[in-house]
């Protein structure tokens, strides 16, 4: 099955986000499963490398790294991105600037669209 994962929380502050990437990282533990995730509005902050959390925290960037490492595909709005000051030099490695051109696309790809 192909499931998208449309992201809109900021990486911290809720665990909206925090969730997203643990269901996306369960379901691509699954040989049949597909996933890619669109970051979109305050989710683009979870994209930006190298965060600093305190010690026994979760990290919401080596989490997303963990869901591309197993296969999962990662979209990061642009304008979010831009308004947030992000630019895609430091974006986690596999992270890539999207578009809404690229959201409708993979909105149209996937079996099951899942908004966190």
């Amino acid at each position: 099955m192909k499931s998208l994962f449309i992201l809109n929380d900021p990486p911290y502050g809720t665990e909206r986000s925090y969730n997203a990437l643990r269901l996306a990282r369960s379901l691509l533990a699954k040989e049949t499963e597909e996933a890619r995730l669109f970051l979109i509005g305050d989710a683009a902050a979870c994209a930006k490398s190298a965060q600093k959390v305190p010690q026994g925290y979760y990290n919401i960037g080596d989490m997303l790294a963990s869901v591309i490492r197993r296969g999962g595909e990662v979209g990061v709005c642009g304008t979010c991105l831009d308004a947030r000051g992000i630019p895609d030099t430091d974006l986690v490695e596999g992270a890539q600037r999207g578009t809404m051109d690229q959201l409708t696309e993979w909105t149209m790809w996937a079996d099951k669209v899942i908004v966190f």
